[in-house]
């Protein structure tokens, strides 16, 4: 048995099965006889509930329940959702107004819940939401990110969510009034959708002893506690399962209020019942992505080094505490908040305010990408006005080697890292050297080129443990237990194939089981990026309680010195060899089930900082506003790669969500606060015509924090993309253009900032 075993890029095994239609999808799962379940839904920003009238919708055909917030009170069901929330800079607790499942009294952003209908088809459950009379008397709505404005929440203050910050401020300000340089940024980062290729969903059962609820999600134990709590239920008499998911980027990470509601109701009725969303309901109810304001600073010494970086942040919640939504713009902004650089102070302050809009929360690299595109698009603008080539200041302010473990201003401590050297990689990819020529062509057609660069750092986040079961079928497979829960990703892959190279098991005997709280008895799911590094770990420590449990069950057999290698159980100078399949044939044949069946349990030493170069070229049409990403080279440290295919998968697909931020995706409100983006034909995304060819690199460098050396790869190429495009954009309408250009670099954008006045 090897800690590391092979690098190997094995097809991905599930790819068949989801690509001829054999997925097995909410809507697949969810049983045939299934009650439709529909949602209305809020029409207005704000404004208190004068009448909601369920008297004519429950008496119509096919109609099994109406429910309001009134109903589920009846039914003993009063808790709010529950959210993480920050401490604030004097002590207390972030505001956390009681969130119900269903709007009452009052409603506070297009789209909240206030009554679900449960009917025989689909089609009756949405013509008897319309019989429902909601008659709302509309209050003024508070949409910016300044404070103050109509009051949402009685305990929020002048819609101040929480006052959160980290870092020596006093230390901060000595430098800056010290420093013979200071350079400072406003940076707008839009409100995002997830858009995920399959909307959220749910279907639940109830047997009259159980409840069995499955849904479209990253996880099924947070779940599984919420929806026993809420419904006062016994943990054991509730089972979660997940099917296959159609993406999820952090959006279904979290419990929703629709789904306890869905819940309740099968229950009561005592008949599944089911809710699939379309597209324009997901829209205006999926928590959103982003939408943050930072202002930043930099003081640099006469020869461009750091000494000091603060960042002032208005991060929009929406109408309520999402469940991760406090700590996004916060803690998880700070994580990476310095990047790779060495940076001797350091202040981080971030102002969550509350508005009547959708709730934002976690979205592919939750916080990260935030704190990556700000100081990256800072240190580029200190290079063009300090006059020091972007690939310079960035080396002179890298973490030293010999720093190592480097203390972050979040209270962390960052490993390990060869930043120069993936630096220089890439600068040779992307053939930085004969970017003037190529400038200089595009010149000659009237064309503006542009260079840009992010080098950024990212942080594993989420539970650093997780749990495995290894089980010994009759038929003569292996099923693999794990704790994550892919959404995509290729998990049903990565993790036979470690099985497989760690024991020896033929990779077709291996079973991937994910997504049921009856089989696995507890996980952390999928977020953060943690999925390959926490489930190798558990898994590696499982194989080895069950390595050490057979070779003692097979000494009698094989000899006292029997040992495991290369897939097979030997003994010194005996001829006979077992491998693990037949060894647990053995121990069937004798009884001993206690073999058959192994559970494990490993917690990460350190989290891990995959970091990289990320480079951006890019060409604009000054008559048109026309934006071509030309090329983009990406030179990552993942450390080892247990399947390199995956890896640039994922790499490729997060730069995809990156340059969508940069380019296009906007959720855009009027001022009443209602949508203006509720439909695909509104809200762009990157189509293929938008992406370049994607030059991947990898330089590994073994993460010291886990036995593997491994290092997450799920969110780095969204992380290192938005900055990466931008300043590439900033870096064709320089010199002379004196702004600093926002977010999405539309053609209209991008043509009115060519405009001679602009220039």
């Amino acid at each position: 048995m090897t800690a590391f075993g092979k690098s190997q890029s094995v097809p991905r095994r599930e790819d068949t099965r989801l690509l001829t239609g054999a997925g097995n999808f909410l809507d697949d799962a969810a049983p045939k006889d299934a009650l439709h379940a529909v949602f209305l839904r809020a029409p207005v920003a704000h404004g208190r509930i004068l009448t909601l009238d369920l008297s004519a919708a429950q008496g119509a055909p096919g109609v099994h329940a109406v429910l309001d917030a009134a109903a589920l009170a009846a039914a003993g069901i009063t808790q709010p959702m529950e959210a993480s929330l920050r401490t604030n800079r004097d002590g207390s607790t972030g505001a956390n107004p009681p969130r119900p499942l269903l709007a009452r009294e009052r409603v506070t952003f297009v789209g909240e819940a206030v009554a679900m209908v449960v009917a025989d088809t689909l089609a009756q459950a949405r013509d008897v939401a319309e019989l429902i009379e909601l008659d709302i008397a509309p209050l003024p709505a508070h949409l910016d990110l300044a404070p103050g404005g109509p009051q949402i929440h009685p305990q929020a203050p002048d819609n101040i969510a929480y006052d959160w910050a980290v870092g020596d401020e006093t230390a901060v300000q000595a430098a800056f009034e010290h420093a013979p340089h200071r350079i400072s940024i406003t940076v707008e980062q839009p409100r995002l959708l997830a858009a995920s290729m399959e909307p959220r969903g749910a279907y639940a059962q109830w047997d009259g002893a159980r409840l069995h609820f499955c849904f479209g999600g990253q996880g099924v134990w947070v779940m599984k506690e919420r929806l026993a709590k809420m419904l006062d239920l016994r943990a054991q008499d509730v089972r979660v399962t997940t099917p296959d998911v159609g993406g999820g980027f952090g959006m279904k990470g979290m419990p929703y209020p629709e789904y306890f509601v869905i819940a309740h109701a099968a229950k009561a009725l005592g008949r599944p019942v089911r809710w699939a969303p379309d597209r324009s309901d997901a829209i205006v109810s999926d928590n959103a992505g982003r939408d943050l304001r930072s202002h930043a600073e930099l003081a640099l010494d006469a020869d461009g080094r750091i000494l000091g970086y603060r960042v002032e942040n208005w991060s929009n919640l929406g109408a309520w505490n999402s469940e991760f939504a406090q700590g996004i713009q916060s803690q998880l902004f700070s994580m990476v908040a310095t990047g790779a650089y060495d940076i001797p102070a350091t202040f981080i302050h971030t102002r969550g305010i509350y508005t009547n809009t959708t709730q934002v929360d976690a979205y592919r690299g939750a916080g990260r990408p935030e704190a990556i595109t700000v100081l990256e698009r800072l240190m580029d603008k200190a290079a063009r006005q300090l006059g020091i080539c972007p690939f310079e200041l960035r080396a002179r302010n890298f973490i030293a080697p010999g720093a190592f473990p480097y203390a972050t201003v979040a209270g962390d401590h960052i490993q390990e890292g060869e930043f120069a050297r993936l630096l220089g990689d890439a600068r040779k990819h992307a053939d930085v050297a004969g970017f003037p020529a190529r400038r200089a062509q595009s010149e000659a057609r009237g064309r503006k080129r542009g260079l840009g660069l992010c080098y950024y750092i990212e942080s594993i986040m989420g539970n650093p443990s997780e749990n495995a079961e290894i089980a010994f079928n009759d038929d003569g497979t292996v099923s693999l237990m794990i704790g994550t829960q892919s959404n995509g990703q290729g998990h049903e892959t990565v993790f036979a194939q470690f099985l497989s190279d760690q024991t020896g098991i033929p990779l077709d005997a291996i079973h991937v089981v994910q997504g049921d709280s009856d089989r696995i008895a507890k996980g952390g799911g999928t977020g953060g990026s943690r999925s390959v590094t926490v489930q190798t770990n558990a898994t590696l420590a499982t194989v080895g309680q069950m390595v050490a449990a057979f070779t003692e069950f097979l000494a009698p057999e094989l000899g006292a010195d029997v040992g495991f290698d290369e897939g097979s159980f030997r003994a010194p100078g005996s001829n006979r060899t077992l491998t693990l399949i037949e060894a647990a044939d053995l121990a069937r044949s004798q009884g001993r089930a206690d073999l058959l069946q192994h559970a494990g349990s490993a917690k990460l030493d350190a989290r891990s900082y995959p970091n990289g170069a990320h480079l951006a070229e890019v060409e604009l049409d000054p008559e048109t506003g026309a934006l071509q990403v030309l090329s983009y080279t990406a030179v990552d440290d993942f450390g080892n790669l247990l399947n390199p295919q995956l890896v640039q998968g994922q790499v490729h697909g997060g730069i995809a969500q990156g340059l969508g931020q940069a380019i296009c995706e906007q959720v855009v409100f009027d001022d009443q606060g209602q949508p203006l983006t509720g439909s695909f034909m509104d809200y762009a995304m990157p189509r293929a015509t938008d992406m370049p060819a994607i030059r991947f690199h990898s330089v590994p460098v073994p993460a010291k924090g886990n036995p593997l050396g491994l290092k997450g790869c799920g969110e780095a190429g969204t992380v290192g993309a938005i900055a990466a495009v931008v300043n590439a954009v900033q870096d064709a309408l320089e010199p002379g253009l004196g702004t600093d250009i926002q977010m999405p670099l539309t053609p209209e954008r991008i043509w009115r900032l060519c405009q001679p006045a602009n220039a």
